[in-house]
C-alpha cells in the first residue's frame, strides 16, 4: 500500500490538539488526562522535574510513545490515522543527546531525513548548504565527523537535521541542557531567530523554568503526570496555580533580583 503523505486537508488555527492523554508503564501512571493546544507558530514549553511526565507527553505527540487513552490531532488530522514513521518524518525532533551518527559526516547527518525521503543527490546537496547557512555553521564543517565538533556545533547540526525536510512542527526535548551557559544562550537565541524566520510551531520540554519563561509563548507546568497550570509567562508569574508552581518560579525571580541589584551597584 502506498504511504499516505502527511498533508492537512485544511489549514486550522491550531497545529496541535492533545485531548486527555494518558500513559501507564505497568502500575505506574506516567501521564494522566493531559490536554492542551498549540496554535500555529506558537512555542509551548512543558516544564517539570524528573518523573513529571513531560517527555512522555512530548513523545505521544509524534507517536514515539502510544497513549493508553486520549488522542492527538496535528494540523487538523488525527495522528493515529497515519503510519508512525510517516508522521515522524514530517515532524522535526531534537533531543539533548543530539544523536548524531558518529560514522557519518556533518553533511551526511543533516541529509539523513532527505535520504529516507529519496531526494535526488543534487537537491540534498543544495539543502545541506542552506541548512549550514541557516544554523550559522561554517561550510568547512560539512565533511567533518561529529567528534571533531564542539558541543554547540553538534547541537546545531542536530537542529539542522530536524529542519532538513522543512517541517512545520518541531519537538525539542531538553535540547540545550548539556551546553555551557554562553553556548546555551547563543543557541537559544539562534533557534528563536530560525523559528521566527520559518514560522515554526514548537513544543519544548525543559526542567529549567527560566528557559521556559524566556523562550516560550506559553508554559505548561507538569507534576506527577498531570498538567497543573498552562498560561503565558506573565500569567504564571502573576498568579501561580499552587505552591509547586510558585517554587518553580522562585529561582528565576531570585536570579532576576540579584542581577538587578548588581546592575544597580555598577551604575
Amino acid at each position: 500500500m502506498a504511504e499516505e503523505k502527511w498533508r492537512a486537508t485544511e489549514t486550522p488555527r491550531r497545529m496541535i490538539e492533545a485531548e486527555g492523554l494518558t500513559r501507564r508503564y505497568g502500575d505506574t501512571l506516567a501521564v494522566e488526562g493531559v490536554s492542551f493546544t498549540v496554535a500555529r507558530g506558537e512555542l509551548l514549553a512543558l516544564v517539570g522535574g524528573s518523573g513529571s511526565g513531560k517527555t512522555t507527553t512530548l513523545k505521544m505527540v509524534n507517536r514515539l510513545v502510544e497513549p493508553d487513552a486520549g488522542r492527538v490531532t496535528i494540523d487538523g488530522r488525527d495522528a493515529s490515522s497515519f503510519e508512525p514513521h510517516a508522521l515522524r518524518r514530517s515532524i522535526g525532533y531534537v533531543f539533548q543527546g543530539v544523536g548524531l551518527f558518529p560514522h557519518m559526516t556533518v553533511a551526511e547527518n543533516m541529509a539523513v531525513p532527505l535520504t529516507l525521503l529519496r531526494w535526488p543527490r543534487e537537491r540534498i546537496r543544495a539543502r545541506v548548504e542552506e541548512l549550514l547557512t541557516l544554523l550559522e555553521l561554517d561550510a568547512t564543517l560539512a565533511p567533518r565527523f561529529p567528534d571533531a565538533l564542539s558541543g554547540g556545533q553538534q547541537q546545531r547540526v542536530g537542529v539542522a537535521r530536524a529542519l532538513a525536510a522543512a517541517p512545520r512542527l518541531m519537538l525539542l526535548d531538553e535540547p540545550f541542557g548539556a551546553l555551557d551557559p554562553i553556548t546555551r544562550d547563543h543557541l537559544q537565541q539562534s533557534f528563536l531567530a530560525v523559528r521566527g524566520r520559518l514560522g515554526l510551531t514548537a513544543v519544548l520540554v525543559t526542567h529549567d523554568m527560566a528557559e521556559a519563561l524566556l523562550l516560550a509563548d506559553r508554559v505548561g507546568v507538569m507534576r506527577a503526570g498531570r498538567l497543573v497550570q498552562l498560561g503565558t509567562p506573565a500569567e504564571l508569574m502573576r498568579a501561580p496555580a499552587d505552591e509547586h508552581v510558585a517554587r518553580l518560579l522562585d529561582t528565576p525571580r531570585r536570579q532576576a533580583r540579584v542581577v538587578d541589584a548588581l546592575l544597580g551597584e555598577a551604575r
